[in-house]
């Protein structure tokens, strides 16, 4: 054979041999391994090979029994020819009654220390990354965390790397945490322990650090059955919260140190330390051998005590049990700082409330499994309700489309519509309609005000959308106005915040304006423009002064930043001369702009509730008409009510504002600020 020949079939032997994958191309895809193709399939597939051999002994035993009894002529039952006696009838009662007490007086004690875990296997797990949506800034880390976790082996032997054991998601209520962490469970194809912490916590002293054991005693031993565990602990800073200080936190007349990165705190102690340290000392023993290992290493023990050094007994070394434990809390900040170093919870993953991307993503999702009109298949309306939503979490969208399939129902509808959906979302953020009968100088009065924030809004200049404005009474509010951002805002300048007070004094002006003297109503819009005051002054520095009040520690008596600026006289005065000066302006501008405010009111008076472009388009056409509406004579009750005065040409209105991201809604008129799941610009 010739050297070309050869070469030619060195050449295609080189061919067939597939070139050795790396660990980086095996464990760092972006893409969920199958847990059968990994060591994760692998060291279940060898303990299910020792359980077979082990029950093929069993049964080798049986037999041998049998067939040793079949030779020597003996019956198949051992217990055959056994007699109890004459009088079995006297004394088995008796035994079986002592039994009995005994066990109802055992069994109890003994539930008291097991674990309150709930088990569930992967085919029980319905839910999927592909079904987690609006957090795809997540999904890539939570990819790599499972990836280690099905190739721990590997990682570990042929890189000599540590899997992480522990990932903490934290973030607000709803976010899907939860959600995220039954996903992983169903994708690594392993068992998932399910715990609420609340239900380690027991009457007896001592009890709950029982059931601490014997929840890792658990995870433990899945996870040498089946390759691998996921234990999911809900809520942990109800164990786990700071062993200094009342609930978490730590108490000192003198709190702070000059020395960085140093802090001393003498603390009053929270009672909850020798549970934190039984969590903490659980973190660091998944390595623990079960009772069997440890039985013949005693046994080891005592035989190496009668062998000379060089002749002793080794001990099997420890196994690597692959668990991941996942701790969820929305209060992070208050749990003990040793239960967050590495080696614990080697990953804090934020889970925030998603974008407008991760909304629109979501309300796909929803829609989709959701009966709904064909409407709302229109992506301008999809985007317009990704907008409307900003500040919502997964959960407080799908409960909003549940809410809005009511009120389909209500009118008799098996689908949902897009007037559902505003009403579903005012009733969730503001209340269901309260109707109330109003005198004909209350209705004149209400419908002024909420007329007076909503020209205020519609003339700011900063890029208000007009939402919602009504008069029909919801929970504390007698009228609202709904306005939001027409792009999605993270930030907000002087200049907003200062249109935001005198929209927030603008009820009050119009009252002033068209009556005399202001009512009760501006109380609430009061408490948000103080707010909003406060804020400039002793955060923001939006002031002749850089000072931040947020750098005041007051111990055990913490107060809010309102009640810190207001404390000082220097802050009070300061926040009263912006809302002074911010309900002088509006007052200008609205009696300037009277034909505006009429306008509006007449059409709240008719009407009781205008939605979106209807707003606009009552303003506009009062815009074009130019000329003053009739006003409405009070009944006598307002000595000081002025005269209507003739409106000058009101200036040109800014452009139409793009579809709104972000909502600020708050009740106008005899009201309190209602809340609203984000944002920082309020208006009343």
């Amino acid at each position: 054979m010739g050297r070309r020949q050869l070469s030619a079939q060195a050449g295609r032997h080189d061919k067939l041999v597939p070139a050795p994958r790396t660990v980086s191309s095996v464990l760092g895809g972006d893409t969920v391994l199958r847990a059968a193709d990994v060591d994760v399939g692998q060291a279940r597939e060898r303990r299910r090979q020792r359980r077979l051999v082990r029950v093929a002994v069993v049964l080798w035993v049986a037999c041998a029994f049998a067939w040793y009894r079949v030779l020597t002529h003996q019956p198949l039952n051992p217990l055959a020819g056994l007699e109890l006696g004459p009088d079995v009838a006297l004394w088995l009662p008796l035994v079986l009654l002592v039994v009995l007490i005994g066990l109802v007086m055992l069994l109890p004690m003994a539930g008291q220390g097991r674990s309150p875990h709930l088990l569930y296997r992967p085919e029980q797990i319905q839910v999927t990354l592909d079904d987690v949506k609006g957090l795809d800034s997540l999904r890539d880390e939570i990819v790599k965390t499972l990836n280690l976790f099905l190739g721990y082996a590997t990682f570990r032997d042929r890189l000599g790397g540590n899997p992480r054991r522990g990932i903490l998601f934290e973030g607000r209520p709803g976010t899907g945490k939860t959600h995220m962490a039954k996903a992983m469970a169903r994708h690594a194809g392993v068992p998932f322990l399910f715990v609420s912490a609340t239900s380690f916590q027991s009457m007896w002293y001592g009890m709950t650090a029982r059931k601490i054991r014997s929840y890792f005693r658990a995870l433990r031993k899945i996870a040498r059955e089946e390759g691998g565990a996921i234990g999911f602990i809900e809520e942990i800073d109800a164990i786990g919260a700071s062993r200094g200080g009342v609930d978490g936190m730590g108490v000192s007349p003198a709190t702070g140190s000059l020395v960085p990165g140093r802090r001393i705190e003498p603390s009053i102690a929270s009672g909850n330390g020798g549970v934190v340290n039984e969590l903490l000392i659980q973190l660091q023993s998944f390595d623990t051998p079960p009772l069997g290992e440890r039985a013949w290493g005693k046994v080891i023990d005592w035989v190496n005590g009668y062998l000379p050094l060089d002749r002793q007994l080794r001990k099997r070394s420890l196994k690597y049990n692959n668990i991941l434990v996942i701790a969820a809390t929305n209060r992070a900040e208050a749990l003990d700082p040793a239960l967050l170093r590495p080696g614990r919870f080697d990953r804090r993953l934020y889970f925030d409330l998603p974008n407008k991307d991760g909304r629109r993503e979501l309300i796909d999702y929803f829609l989709d499994k959701k009966a709904h009109h064909e409407e709302l298949d229109d992506p301008a309306r999809r985007e317009d309700l990704a907008h409307i939503t900003f500040g919502y979490s997964p959960v407080m969208i799908e409960h909003l489309l549940d809410e809005a399939l009511v009120w389909a129902l209500r009118s008799g509808r098996d689908a949902m519509r897009w007037a559902d959906v505003n009403q579903a979302k005012l009733s969730e953020e503001v209340g269901l309609k309260q109707p109330v009968t109003y005198t004909p100088l209350e209705r004149e009065m209400v419908a002024t005000h909420e007329s007076g924030h909503a020209v205020a809004a519609y003339l700011s200049g900063v890029g208000r959308r007009l939402e919602v404005l009504s008069i029909i009474k919801r929970k504390d509010a007698l009228g609202l106005l709904a306005h939001n951002d027409t792009e999605e805002r993270w930030t907000r300048t002087k200049t907003e915040l200062q249109a935001f007070l005198r929209i927030s004094c603008a009820g009050m002006a119009a009252e002033e304006l068209w009556f005399g003297e202001s009512t009760t109503g501006p109380g609430g819009d009061l408490v948000g423009a103080t707010s909003i005051a406060a804020q400039m002054v002793g955060a923001l520095g939006m002031t002749d002064s850089l000072v931040s009040y947020m750098a005041m520690e007051e111990g055990l008596n913490d107060r809010n930043m309102v009640a810190r600026v207001l404390s000082d006289p220097e802050g009070k005065e300061k926040v009263d001369l912006l809302l002074h000066e911010a309900k002088a302006s509006v007052k200008d501008q609205l009696d300037r702009n009277r034909a505006l405010v009429e306008a509006l009111r007449d059409a709240l008076i008719d009407r009781e509730e205008l939605i979106g472009d209807e707003i606009v388009e009552v303003l506009r056409q009062a815009e074009a008409k130019l000329a003053t509406l009739p006003a409405r004579r009070s009944t006598g009750l307002l000595a000081n009510r002025p005269e209507p005065l003739a409106a000058e040409e009101p200036p040109a209105p800014p452009p139409p504002a793009p579809p709104a991201t972000r909502e600020t809604l708050s009740a106008m008129g005899m009201c309190q600020e209602p809340p609203h799941p984000g944002g920082h610009g309020s208006s009343s």
